[in-house]
Order: structure tokens, then sequence, then C-alpha cells
């Protein structure tokens, strides 16, 4: 098991969830991730990371497998002009590579909105620190563990 999965495995476990962590194999998508694991698309939350142009640091955005950010609606929540988050700062602020960042378990906190949709679920899916594996929760947890906002960003 990756250091990243363990550290999921860890906030989780530390939070009180047992952790059922899936692998979805060459799962490149939402839409694949949902198919490896035989739930609708927008049960997969995705976090979307980007960069606060003025304070630099990451922002992240939960979002449903088939919303995108409304780029003027991040801004406005995160109260700054937003770009894209490049490699070298997930990995700074999260723990995480692309396609496997976790809404749990970053090495750092991250100011985080959560998109409502998320919420019409009893069960999602999100990555659990690799690009190839998945873990379900309750869209109450994930606000609860990540204190996301619940907030309209997306298109």
């Amino acid at each position: 098991m990756s250091k990243s999965m363990k550290r999921v495995r860890g906030a989780l476990e530390a939070a009180g969830i047992t952790p059922e962590i899936k692998e979805t194999g060459a799962a490149r998508t939402a839409q694949m991730a949902a198919d490896s694991v035989g739930c609708t698309l927008d049960q997969i939350a995705k976090s979307i990371i980007f960069k606060g142009l003025e304070s630099g640091e990451a922002l992240l955005f939960l979002t449903a497998g088939g919303n995108q950010v409304n780029d003027a609606k991040a801004s406005t929540l995160a109260g700054e002009p937003l770009g894209k988050a490049d490699a070298a700062l997930i990995r700074a602020q999260t723990g995480f590579a692309i396609g496997g960042v976790a809404p749990v378990g970053h090495l750092n906190p991250i100011r985080a909105w959560l998109d409502p949709r998320l919420c019409e679920f009893d069960i999602i899916w999100a990555a659990a620190g690799t690009p190839h594996h998945v873990f379900p929760l309750a869209p109450a947890d994930l606000s609860r563990l990540t204190g996301a906002q619940a907030a309209d960003f997306t298109s």
C-alpha cells in the first residue's frame, strides 16, 4: 500500500470510518471510475485543486463527477482570482499526485468547498490517494472531514 493511501486510510480511521478502499484499474476518467465501482457518474467526488493567484495557496473544490467548476463562481467563493495549480503545488499542499488527490489525509490544511450535487446521494466515492483507488463515504462525512462548505460553484 502506498504512503498516500496509508495516509487516507489513517485519516478515515481516525474519524471513526472503516475504509473500504477499492481498486479501479485503469480508470482515467470519473465515468470510468463510476463504471468500475458500479455507481453513477455524479457519485464520484472529484478533488479539483486551484491556486489562489493572490495568496498562492491551493484551494480544493469537491465536485460531482459530471460537473465542471465554473472559474468565476469559484473565484468569488475564494475571494481572489484563481489559476491552474501545478503538480508541485498540489504535491506540496496535499501530498498527493494529480489524478489521485483524496479529499482527506492532506499534508497541510486546505480551504475546501463542496458541490451540493454530491449531497443528493447516500454514498459517494472519492480518490484514496492514488489514481487507481477510491473509497465510499456518506456526503455528510465528507463535509465533516474536510470542513468543506457547500456552495454553488459549477457551470
